[in-house]
């Protein structure tokens, strides 16, 4: 029997094991590979996506667990590029490598979402993604410019 959820705004059934880590149903049965598999175990992000709001590490997350929710991936925050967030992101040059950052995109849109004018240590308490560049000053660099960009009403 298929699996009801929505994701990124559009319903869809997924006919796969209800073991299925979320992550996979994504890539392999919705064609979203916006977000990555870093570690299998929920400890780096790269996998972080929305579930109901929440930003959640997807890797380990059964598709049973997300029957009738709301998922959000990379894809969904913005079709265009156009969130405050990826012109932050864009604008200072945040990514080194860029495995990482679809998983920090979606926490850091999730600490916005709470919190619209965090402080770095907020930043850095909601931020536990890792990144194996180092960028976390641009990161949290990236968060600010945001959090501007959003208070003077430019961009999602």
């Amino acid at each position: 029997m298929p699996t009801s959820l929505t994701v990124n705004g559009r319903a869809v059934d997924v006919a796969a094991e209800d073991d299925k880590p979320l992550l996979w149903v994504l890539r392999e049965d919705l064609g979203l590979t916006g977000t990555k598999y870093g570690c299998g175990i929920a400890a780096c992000g790269a996998c972080t996506v929305h579930v109901d709001g929440a930003p959640t590490r997807c890797c380990v997350l059964p598709l049973a667990g997300v029957a009738g929710k709301t998922v959000i991936t990379i894809e969904g925050l913005s079709a265009d590029g156009s969130h405050a967030l990826q012109r932050a992101w864009r604008e200072l040059d945040v990514p080194q490598c860029g495995y990482c950052q679809s998983g920090m995109l979606m926490a850091a849109s999730a600490l916005l979402a709470r919190t619209p004018q965090p402080s770095d240590a907020e930043i850095d308490a909601a931020i536990t993604n890792l990144c194996r560049c180092g960028t976390y000053q641009r990161v949290r660099a990236g968060i600010h410019r945001a959090a501007t960009l959003l208070a003077e009403g430019k961009g999602a």
